[in-house]
């Protein structure tokens, strides 16, 4: 059975007690079939060429500061996937790409996957994020979109906001900034009418730039998931919405 692609915007660790976001998610796993391995594309780790991760299981990277010390406790042993590393290096036979056997899931990746699937039970790879440029990304999920038919769940984990440098408020029911709900809106209208060229052009067009994204890791991992769908114009199902401490974290599911 072919797999969907999904976009998540993840949240930083203390999202896992937002129960809002938590039913959410599970419903979207729930709604999943259960896949052969997972292939993570986080925000949080920006490196080229072009690096696989996991391959075996090591410990997570606790890529964040500041938090209470039970968030540094989490574990989340899942298998690693080195076949799977091999083919997502055997579908980039002009890119380099080197794996990484000490580099474990970092919270962009982790974070949501221990919602979705608690148990640890399917293998998990992460690979980096070679470039932030919308087109480049379409081509790699392009190539990686093969995967879907054996089983694997591609996932690009960001944020649909993030201009965390904006925000006045930090509490998790915060109101969202006008950039946010401005940005959000633009987003949830554009990937419905499958205008992906408009989105590759959001720092542009899209209303509230720069304050919904300053910097633009969060965003770009979206791009790699509508280049796995294959059909990057037809509109995918939005499954969540809403905000999170004045964060837009509309995720969405291609099929």
């Amino acid at each position: 059975m072919r797999m969907p692609a999904l976009f998540l915007s993840h949240g930083a660790p203390p999202l896992v007690d937002d129960p809002t976001w938590v039913a959410q998610l599970r419903d979207v796993a729930a709604g999943l079939p259960r896949p052969k391995a997972i292939l993570m594309a986080s925000a949080h780790w920006e490196s080229a060429p072009l690096m696989l991760g996991a391959t075996e299981t090591v410990p997570l990277v606790y890529d964040f500061g500041g938090f209470a010390p039970r968030y540094y406790q989490v574990q989340y042993r899942a298998p690693g996937a080195p076949d799977l590393a091999d083919k997502v290096a055997a579908l980039m036979p002009d890119t380099e790409t080197v794996a990484r056997t000490d580099r474990g899931l970092d919270h962009g990746a982790y974070v949501p996957l221990t919602v979705m699937y608690p148990d640890a039970d399917i293998p998990v790879l992460q690979m980096s994020l070679p470039t932030l440029e919308p087109d480049r990304l379409l081509e790699i999920g392009r190539r990686l979109a093969p995967l879907r038919d054996e089983g694997v769940l591609i996932v690009g984990s960001g944020f649909t906001t993030h201009g965390l440098p904006f925000l006045r408020d930090w509490s998790p029911w915060a109101t969202a900034p006008g950039w946010s709900r401005e940005f959000d809106a633009w987003t949830a209208e554009t990937l419905a009418r499958g205008a992906v060229d408009e989105l590759a052009d959001f720092r542009d067009r899209a209303p509230g730039m720069p304050y919904a994204h300053p910097t633009i890791e969060h965003f770009a991992p979206m791009f790699l998931t509508l280049g796995a769908s294959g059909d990057p114009s037809r509109a995918p199902e939005q499954p969540i919405d809403g905000f999170w401490m004045g964060l837009a974290k509309r995720s969405f599911q291609v099929v």
